[in-house]
Parts: structure tokens; C-alpha cells; sequence
């Protein structure tokens, strides 16, 4: 049997766990990998026959497949995300590997810091991976790490544990994380102003994104904490509180979703998402939109567009009277479930579609 890149960076980090922790900690998680290995070999050659393995998010691995979380310590093991560096090759600016924790519990991160960075004042994005991916990979497929040495920008990539989800899903649909204060949006809010006390970050430029599961989580960090995100982006997510466990999940990833009662407040929203996405349903999407505040005299415009060679697109732009853009919604079309404009040396991108990470960007850099 051929052993899975995965299965060997769990055994790695058993042994650097042996080395830290204790030799229980380490053959607990030795025999979980074992266990799992049989498993994880047969994923792999099924995803080598199907011969589009890295351009569409399997919905098995993305959230349907042991989406509940199978630890509630304070201070669960993680596996550390793969560090190749690849993310931060060719750029001037340094990509550091960190940790943060507090009361709700531990991630792990990386953070690309700019070459331009000397002390100023700088705007902060926070970059929630999707499923079976970690920081390196999602910097890599997103390409944002570029843009943000094109910008000035610092870029946080929180690593969800293994240990809190089996498929490194965010776990956007259990009722804990959903609230103020408690689980993984208490970790992510506190890692943002932990990055924010170490370096000189301009309070006003702080945002949040993700992919899928980190895009429902960067939903729900729009939501819960609104004096610290100025604006949101989604790709191929879902709406707050969408779901509570994991049968709603799946019927809110089919576009059944729930609704929270009461007004919540939801900050200025850029949202891409594919028609032909069968994980998501494009439906949600289409709620992130309606969810928002809107003015009484909004004004809308519907703006066609193809990328040279690749998919058409449908940008929708809410504006403010004043002419302040709001929210945006891109609808790809003939589109699935991946990074739209990523890089294909990153997993589940589609290079054939409008940059989201550059539009993203441009539309976060405009809530000054």
C-alpha cells in the first residue's frame, strides 16, 4: 500500500507530538491514523481515475462526509498544516507560521507579511480555507498572498485542527459556533486581534473571506462581530445560522436553509458563487444578498461579463444613494465549486473564471 501524503503528515505530526507532549498523546493520534489509512488510500485512487481531482470540491470530503465535530477540549490536537513554503515562493515578503489560543481553544495559522510592511499602518484580511485544505495550499490556490504584496496587505490563514473536524471543515453548522463569544468564531475573532496587537493594523481595514465551509464561517464572523470585520466575502458559502447539526447542514447545502428569527446586522458583503455548483446550492449565495441592510433608495445594476477564453459571469452591484457600493454578488456561470480565478497549482480551483481574490481585494479596499 501507498501511504497517502495525509496519512504521512499525520504520522510526522504524531512523532513531533512524542517529541512535545508525551508518548500518550502521540500513540492516540498513531492509531488513528492507522485506522483511517485504509480509507484514505482508496479516496486517492478514486479521485486519480475521475481525472479532474483539484477543480471541484468533492462534496463528500466538503462538508457531507462526518461534517460534526468529534472533540470539545479546550486544547484539542492539531495537525499541523503542510508548510511547504510553496505559498510564498517568488514573493519579497516573509510567511510566518504562528499559534494562538485562548479560552474557546487552539489554531494554528500562517501569516503573509509584505515587503512593504515597516511599522504603518496596514489592512488586515482574514483567509478561511475550505475543507480538506490548510493555509499554505489555500494561499496558493488563491493567489492572494500576490496581491497582498501588490497592496500592502497583511493576510492571516487560520489552519482548522483535525482534531475539531475530521475534514478540517470550519464548523459553521453546530449551534456553539454560531454564538458570540463561544467556539471557533471566538478563536478567529481573537486570532485577528492577537495579529492585530503584534503589528500595526488600521482598525478600520480588518476583513474577513473563505471558501465554502470558511466562507460559512466568514459569514458568521460578519455576523457575531461587526465593530471588528468592516466587510465580508464569500465564495461558494453560506448564510448565518444556516444550519444547527448535520442534517440541516446538508439540507442547507441543498438550499433548504434555515432562517434566524430577530434582525441581525450584516456588513458589507462581496459574494461569489458558481449556477452550477452541486455542493452548495447557488441559493445561498443568493440569501447572503438578500440577508443584508438595505437603504431605501438602493440602487441596483446588473453588469454581464466573460473572462477572455474561460466562463461567463453575471456582477450584480447594490449601491447606496450616494453611490457607495454595499454588497456585490458574482454568478458564474456553467460554474461548480472552487476558487473562481485561482491558481491550479492550489486544490479546487477554476482559472477560467473571474479573479475572486482580485475582486475581493479591490471591493474590501473601498470600505476605507
Amino acid at each position: 500500500m501507498t501511504l497517502s501524503n495525509k496519512l504521512l503528515a499525520q504520522m510526522r505530526a504524531a512523532t513531533r507530538s512524542l517529541m512535545r507532549r508525551g508518548p500518550s498523546v502521540a500513540r492516540t493520534v498513531m492509531r488513528e491514523s492507522i485506522k483511517t489509512a485504509s480509507s484514505l488510500h482508496p479516496a486517492a485512487t478514486h479521485k486519480k481515475k475521475k481525472a479532474m481531482p483539484r477543480t471541484s470540491l468533492d462534496p463528500v470530503s466538503d462538508m457531507l462526509a462526518d461534517l460534526s465535530r468529534i472533540g470539545q477540549s479546550v486544547n484539542p490536537f492539531n495537525v499541523p498544516p503542510l508548510s511547504t513554503g510553496a505559498a510564498a515562493i517568488g514573493l519579497p515578503g516573509h510567511f510566518i507560521s504562528g499559534s494562538f489560543s485562548n479560552d474557546a481553544g487552539a489554531r494554528d495559522y500562517k501569516l503573509y507579511v509584505p515587503s512593504s510592511y515597516a511599522g504603518q499602518a496596514a489592512p488586515l484580511l482574514l483567509m478561511l480555507h475550505g475543507c480538506t485544505q490548510n493555509p499554505d495550499d489555500f494561499a496558493l490556490g488563491t493567489g492572494m498572498n500576490q496581491l497582498a504584496e501588490e497592496v500592502g496587505c497583511l493576510v492571516v490563514y487560520p489552519a482548522q485542527s483535525q482534531q475539531a473536524n475530521p475534514h478540517r471543515c470550519w464548523n459553521w453548522f453546530n449551534a456553539v459556533d454560531q454564538k458570540r463569544g463561544q467556539g471557533e468564531p471566538a478563536i478567529l475573532a481573537g486570532m485577528t486581534r492577537d495579529i492585530m496587537a503584534r503589528y500595526v493594523v488600521d482598525p478600520k481595514q480588518v476583513y474577513v473571506a473563505g471558501l465554502s465551509a470558511g466562507g460559512a464561517m466568514s459569514a458568521i464572523l460578519g455576523t457575531l462581530y461587526p465593530e471588528l470585520y468592516a466587510a465580508v466575502g464569500v465564495h461558494s458559502g453560506l448564510p448565518f445560522a444556516a444550519a444547527h447539526d448535520l442534517p440541516t447542514a446538508i439540507a442547507a447545502m441543498k438550499g433548504d436553509f434555515r432562517r434566524p428569527k430577530g434582525r441581525i446586522r450584516e456588513l458589507p458583503i462581496i459574494v461569489f458563487h458558481g449556477d452550477q455548483d452541486t455542493t452548495v446550492h447557488p441559493a445561498n449565495g443568493e440569501e447572503l444578498i438578500k440577508r443584508r441592510r438595505r437603504h431605501p433608495g438602493e440602487q441596483t445594476a446588473i453588469e454581464p461579463g466573460r473572462v477572455p477564453d474561460g466562463h461567463t459571469y453575471t456582477r450584480t452591484v447594490h449601491s447606496h444613494p450616494d453611490g457607495t457600493v454595499h454588497a456585490e454578488h458574482w454568478l458564474v456561470h456553467g460554474f461548480g465549486h472552487a476558487w473562481s480565478g485561482g491558481d491550479a497549482r492550489g486544490t479546487y480551483t477554476d482559472g477560467k473564471g473571474p479573479d475572486a481574490s482580485r475582486e475581493m481585494m479591490r471591493f474590501f479596499r473601498t470600505r476605507r
